[in-house]
């Protein structure tokens, strides 16, 4: 149903998954640039489409067209049934299920996901499918996250203790996806945000898609005033504040030990739009498939998987090709 060779592929209809090289049709689960292409046909949902015309454009001609997929409203093409499920990653997020009409086999293809509740994007929906490809960031471990209603109170307490010290709270965030989850989750708590332009440009194209984002405005690049929490991408140190920052990161990998020193950070919470590894496992069981791919984790959780029943097998760079 599948091949993999220095990609994924549907065999039939010639679909291109998550390919950062251009393709004649490329299935683009959601905007980051590292599953992301130019290709002639991008299909994706409605949402994925608003924010990848943006993206697209800022670095020249993007796609010839867009065959937008809404969740749950499969499209046909050469024998495949194709549908989109969201994944709870980031806004437009798809899984993507595809069903041979001929032979009745299916597959999940996951892209990034996260199981639970997000406050900017649909929760997952995990479906049946005979092959699952999912991908396995954190598949060690060490990498149990606390619930997100354990560490956002804390997160939150901090950034209010930051202004009553009269001091200005700098939260570094990625451009698409964690910076609109963090400002939602700061502004539902009464917390005004301020934004750097580039996240503030993706912001917009959330508000026009439905996601209200609360009291955010940009920032002009010069003085921040200690009046709202300053938004920015990481790796950005050419910030100038009224008042003595506070600097936060919000990341998954906070879970490790000494994250805020590799990170140069004041405090770094643990605050994922990717699956942990429980939930990674808690995927398998959903979705109950016969067989699992696991890619962009460690070889050590597909043994895990081994261990607990499930027929399992890496999917990467060593595979030339493999067909289910």
């Amino acid at each position: 149903m599948f091949i993999w060779n220095n990609g994924l592929r549907l065999v039939k209809g010639d679909v291109a998954i998550d390919f950062i090289r251009r393709q004649p049709c490329g299935f683009v689960s959601h905007a980051h640039s590292d599953h992301l292409a130019k290709h002639e046909t991008i299909l994706c949902t409605p949402e994925t489409a608003a924010i990848c015309e943006y993206r697209l454009k800022r670095k020249g001609k993007g796609a010839k067209e867009y065959k937008k997929m809404p969740y749950f409203e499969p499209i046909f093409r050469d024998g495949l049934k194709l549908t989109t499920y969201p994944a709870g990653h980031i806004l437009g997020s798809a899984m993507l299920h595809a069903v041979d009409e001929a032979t009745g086999e299916s597959l999940l293809y996951t892209g990034d996901f996260k199981l639970g509740p997000s406050a900017t994007s649909k929760e997952a929906v995990p479906v049946y499918a005979d092959a699952l490809i999912m991908e396995c960031t954190f598949g060690t471990p060490q990498h149990r996250l606390p619930p997100r209603e354990e560490t956002i109170p804390i997160f939150l307490q901090e950034i209010r203790n930051t202004f009553e010290q009269e001091r200005t709270p700098v939260v570094y965030a990625y451009t698409l996806g964690k910076s609109q989850e963090i400002t939602k989750i700061l502004t539902d708590a009464g917390i005004p945000v301020r934004q750097q332009r580039d996240i503030y440009k993706i912001s917009r194209i959330y508000e026009a898609c439905g996601v209200d984002l609360g009291d955010v405005v940009p920032w002009n690049e010069r003085i921040a005033a200690n009046d709202r929490v300053l938004i920015i991408p990481p790796r950005n140190d050419l910030i100038q504040t009224e008042t003595e920052p506070v600097t936060f990161a919000v990341t998954g990998w906070a879970i490790e030990k000494n994250a805020k020193y590799r990170y140069g950070v004041d405090y770094a919470f643990p605050i994922s739009d990717h699956a942990d590894y429980d939930d990674l496992i808690r995927m398998v069981e959903l979705v109950a498939p016969k067989i699992v791919y696991c890619t962009h984790g460690p070889d050590s959780f597909v043994d895990r998987l081994h261990d607990l029943g499930f027929n399992a097998k890496p999917l990467g760079k060593s595979w030339q090709a493999r067909l289910f």
